[in-house]
């Protein structure tokens, strides 16, 4: 077991001013995995005031020496990728044959990225008679979920470091033992003191005061849309640039001309992968009317060849959800779909075969859904998959629009050309094309209620800075 009791602020680890510890439970045997201390919101003024005193010396250090500090941390990552892999398979239970592909390894991709992205900070554009520079726009606060904690975490303190920013991050409550080691590694490379600080507690408790607080310049969250509405509305009277990584609802349009069995694969690993927590997942896929049926056929003999259980043992592609309240969330969206009348073609609320323990869902897909049945409409965080049928793509585009949520899609049509037609009328932030992969260079973020802004490749970059023209 995992046992921290310290704060790590200005450069040091400190005793919290909160009382109290918290424990984290492994949600496939729920033995308590870790223990960390519980802060308040002296300790988030202590984090913030660290911050704000490293933010002068800090933000006019060179490029070169920002990005000399992204690449030891990215070598450093090398050698606590055991120690972090460990703790998404105890706290987040996610598999272990993605757990370092998807969650682990991001923290050195991601900060040789932007170690590449530092000099930028130092270019100048001339504009008439103008001279625009770019500046790093102060203290941070970062709130990250629990879902996939060290990618969402790197993606916003890699481009903070390397605009110049300084910052204080928390994470979430079920998977934070990711923090204390990231801080471990910042502390290693001899990162200035100041600039990287955590906190923790509940979000409840802390969270107000990180997005209130008077000399916080920026809040990045990631999390639910309620949540986001609730940062917002804290930030809001001290007018501090905000930034959401929210909700989805993301739709997976495939054409009669598709490679079929291709598709569905392609769109149940996705659903499958992290047990349906992830917030991009294609959680809707809107089939053709012609091959619906042979989909939802293929889609079942798919899901039921997952492998589910121990995220120990390297065939399991689905473990348990991360905790028995999100388990009984997801059932009551499967027992919500029954009732409002679609067809369950495998899966449902039982624990799936030969499991006694954990916090388990069965890989589950539903035919026959109408886009306004629930289960269609809401963001159910689990690895259930409906099908929606269609008959023309004018009513697929229109499908696929016809939700709050615009974070990602997918097509899968006959061809390249095809399918960018289709995305392009789709209202999302990204989209896959014939099961085009995810890129850590390219912008990552939503339209409508998924949030606003964007993290990764130049535009996450922009996010931390603010635009200076002297006119000459």
């Amino acid at each position: 077991m995992r046992t921290y009791d310290k704060f790590y602020i200005n450069g040091q680890w400190v005793d919290p001013a909160g009382q109290g510890t918290g424990d984290v439970t492994n949600p496939a045997t729920g033995a308590i995995s870790a223990q960390v201390p519980l802060g308040n919101v002296e300790d988030v003024d202590a984090a913030v005031a660290a911050a704000k005193g490293a933010f002068p010396t800090w933000s006019r250090t060179s490029a070169a020496e920002r990005e000399s500090f992204l690449r030891q941390l990215a070598a450093e990552s090398e050698k606590r990728n055991a120690d972090l892999t460990q703790t998404i398979l105890d706290e987040l239970g996610m598999p272990i044959q993605h757990a370092a592909a998807f969650q682990v390894d991001p923290l050195e991709i991601i900060c040789n990225s932007f170690a590449d992205k530092a000099k930028q900070m130092e270019a100048e554009e001339q504009v008439g008679n103008s001279i625009v520079i770019k500046e790093p726009i102060g203290v941070c606060a970062m709130i990250n979920p629990w879902n996939y904690p060290i990618w969402q975490m790197i993606g916003k303190v890699a481009p903070a470091i390397a605009a110049g920013c300084t910052m204080v991050v928390k994470a979430a409550s079920q998977t934070p033992s990711h923090l204390f080691i990231f801080a471990e590694m910042c502390d290693a490379v001899g990162l200035p003191a100041g600039v990287f600080n955590i906190v923790h507690g509940s979000g409840k408790d802390i969270g107000p005061r990180l997005s209130s607080h008077p000399d916080v310049d920026l809040v990045s969250f990631t999390g639910s849309t309620a949540a986001g509405i609730q940062v917002s509305h804290a930030a809001a009277p001290t007018v501090k640039r905000v930034f959401l990584e929210l909700g989805g609802k993301s739709p997976y349009i495939i054409t009669e001309e598709a490679d079929l069995k291709a598709a569905i694969d392609f769109g149940i690993n996705d659903i499958m992968v992290n047990t349906g927590q992830t917030c991009n997942a294609l959680t809707r896929m809107i089939v053709q009317e012609s091959v619906y049926d042979e989909a939802v056929d293929l889609a079942k003999a798919k899901a039921e060849s997952l492998v589910v259980g121990d995220p120990s043992d390297p065939d399991v592609f689905v473990g348990p959800m991360a905790s028995e309240g999100q388990k009984q969330t997801v059932i009551d969206y499967i027992n919500k779909g029954i009732a409002e009348g679609a067809r369950l073609v495998t899966g449902g609320t039982h624990m799936p075969e030969g499991l006694t323990q954990g916090h388990y869902v069965a890989p589950t897909v539903f035919a026959e859904v109408t886009n306004d049945m629930t289960i269609a409409q809401e963001e159910i965080f689990g690895p259930v998959l409906p099908l929606i049928r269609y008959s023309t793509i004018d009513e697929a585009i229109e499908i696929a629009n016809d939700t709050p949520y615009g974070l990602a899609a997918a097509v899968w049509a006959g061809d390249q050309d095809e399918a960018i037609a289709i995305a392009k009328r789709i209202r999302a932030g990204q989209c896959a094309i014939n099961g085009g992969e995810a890129n850590h260079e390219a912008p990552f973020g939503g339209y409508k209620e998924s949030g606003n802004g964007r993290e990764f490749g130049e535009a996450g970059l922009h996010e931390y800075c603010e635009l200076k023209a002297m006119q000459l």
